[in-house]
């Protein structure tokens, strides 16, 4: 009785001994920001440390999509996965069977590595699947949208001042009108696609919309201070070279940030849309001031134009005027 006993024993370590262990990972994500993707396979108990006695294979929902033949030192690779190779072949003796393959043809599904050492083996199941993240941080999508509401609002507020206080030749207020709705529109339309998750040709597009046609502001802030001065001061020109730094900085960071997923040059943006605010502000408050004194004390040319006009005036109406006479 007691044979039988010690032979169960020995049986169930002899089967305990032949089984690998694995470092567990359950669960692997991957967002659109990723170019590859790592799943995971470590064995903790390997006892030869050979690559010749091994072998690793990896399956896709049963289905073998890499393989590795250690005494023959064959590889095998599925069709739809051929990018797939180990994260580092060098390490396999020591039990770090990952594959790493490109993003593209990584499926989310369930996968397993099945790992064998002579008479031994294992396998473990990792699960890969799709987060799908935002392409900036939250923090710098507000600060963004933020900045181009407040650069909007500066914009209108001071069409609306000139409006108010200047008469507009028709020709320039359509003119002024269409490039707002054309800057308004693409702001809005940028907005939309550049808040959805994700790093896709959408997000890349909302943030052009959202810097690239900023570049109205310029001749738009130009057209305004000609309406508001007869002749342009200097500090105009400041302002309106402020707009034209702060576009230029926005527009030199946009490429920069589309070619990186997470972006690292975010700031940059940031910074152009900070300049083009603050540029847009000084010019709301000195065509509010400028604008104020001048109603004050009228612009040269208007104290000109106005007896120019009322003497006009008195020459066309005595030049018209009828002289009664006498009947004779």
């Amino acid at each position: 009785m007691w044979l039988l006993a010690a032979w169960v024993l020995l049986s169930a370590v002899g089967a305990g001994s032949a089984q690998l262990t694995f470092s567990m990972t359950d669960v692997v994500e991957k967002s659109d920001c990723n170019k590859t993707v790592i799943l995971p396979c470590c064995v903790t108990n390997l006892k030869e440390n050979n690559t010749k006695v091994m072998f690793v294979t990896w399956k896709k929902q049963g289905q073998i999509i890499f393989s590795f033949d250690g005494a023959r030192r064959q590889f095998f690779r599925h069709p739809a996965v051929k990018s797939a190779n180990f994260v580092s072949e060098k390490d396999l003796p020591r039990g770090m069977a990952s594959i790493m393959l490109n993003s593209a043809e990584a499926d989310v599904g369930n996968y397993s590595c099945e790992v064998t050492e002579s008479n031994r083996e294992g396998e473990v199941k990792v699960e890969l699947r799709s987060y799908s993240g935002s392409w900036f941080l939250l923090v710098e999508r507000a600060i963004i949208i933020a900045l181009l509401l407040l650069v909007i609002i500066l914009c209108l507020a001071q069409i609306s001042v000139v409006a108010l206080k200047y008469e507009i030749v028709p020709q320039k207020k359509m003119g002024i009108i269409v490039a707002g709705i054309i800057f308004t529109v693409a702001a809005v339309v940028g907005t939309v696609l550049f808040v959805q998750d994700g790093y896709t040709a959408q997000n890349q597009a909302g943030l052009g919309l959202i810097v690239v046609p900023a570049v109205i502001l310029v001749p738009l802030q130009y057209f305004m201070f000609g309406i508001v001065f007869n002749s342009l001061p200097q500090a105009t020109f400041v302002l309106i070279g402020l707009q034209i730094l702060g576009y230029i900085i926005a527009v030199v960071g946009f490429p920069l940030c589309v070619s990186a997923c997470p972006p690292v040059h975010g700031s940059v943006v940031i910074a152009g849309l900070a300049i083009l605010a603050i540029a847009n502000l000084l010019s709301l408050t000195y065509v509010f001031i400028m604008g104020s004194r001048m109603k004050e004390h009228p612009r040269p040319g208007k104290a000109v134009e106005e007896p120019l006009n009322e003497l006009q005036s008195d020459v066309m109406r005595e030049k018209y005027t009828v002289v009664d006479t006498p009947w004779p």
